[in-house]
């Protein structure tokens, strides 16, 4: 319990002395919203919304870290002096743990993609709960902790994972907008912001699903970022809290 304050402080100290290093015309993060460290689905692809405000947004990224391609994406939020929630995988946190610890210390919240990013539904039911496992077990060995949050791959709910996910109390996080940054796709930086743009005016803000994992996300994040401050929406950070009043990034 200890160490989990002393973390808790550690961020809030490094959140702090984020905001006042921040220009005046940066986007920020407009609030951190807290949830409880329980089982709830939130994301209106499948589930219900976040308890959000009409505008705001909750920027969240997946398949990292990747360095390079998080290393940029990073950047970009460090310019703007805003927070994000990183759907880590397993394997990428086994291969590059200092890169997922230093988006913790950024003051991002940190959250699980699963171990492989496999189809699930194409696996046996044992398979898949040793791959949850087995992603649990790196993201605890990088973090100190079991994750609050966790985001199937493609979206993919399953049975098993998710009674498993109901047992632990773990939150599952779906989206409510994406913007197709993965190829075939249009990825010019232009293209981008026009698909953020109109889905964000369709949906009127909510949780936007990015991957830090692909370079042209990273490329275009400053484009994006300026969009959403222009165009008038608010960035919400996320936190989980435990049954001690814990915040858990």
């Amino acid at each position: 319990m200890m160490r989990a304050a002393l973390r808790a402080v550690l961020l809030l100290w490094a959140a702090a002395g984020t905001a006042s290093a921040c220009a005046p015309d940066a986007l920020g993060t407009a609030r951190v919203l807290t949830l409880k460290r329980e089982h709830a689905r939130y994301g209106t692809a499948q589930y219900g919304p976040l308890p959000l405000q009409k505008g705001e947004v909750v920027l969240t990224f997946d398949d990292g870290p990747v360095p390079g391609a998080t290393d940029r994406v990073l950047q970009a939020l460090a310019q703007q002096c805003t927070q994000a929630t990183f759907f880590m995988t397993g394997a990428n946190l086994s291969k590059y743990p200092e890169l997922g610890l230093r988006v913790e210390r950024a003051g991002h919240a940190v959250a699980l993609h699963s171990f492989a990013h496999p189809s699930l539904k194409s696996m046996t039911g044992a398979e898949q709960l040793a791959d949850l496992e087995k992603g649990t077990q790196a993201f605890a060995r990088v973090f100190g902790h079991e994750p609050a949050a966790y985001r199937f791959p493609y979206l993919e709910e399953t049975p098993p994972i998710l009674a498993a996910l109901k047992d632990r109390g773990v939150t599952v996080a779906s989206v409510d907008l994406g913007i197709d940054d993965w190829a075939p796709n249009d990825m010019r930086v232009d293209s981008m912001v026009a698909r953020l743009l109109d889905r964000l005016k369709q949906a009127g803000g909510g949780i936007i699903l990015m991957h830090d994992a692909n370079g042209p996300t990273g490329e275009a994040l400053p484009a994006m970022l300026k969009a959403i401050r222009d165009n008038g929406y608010k960035v919400v950070s996320l936190r989980w809290e435990d049954s001690a009043g814990l915040s858990t990034p």
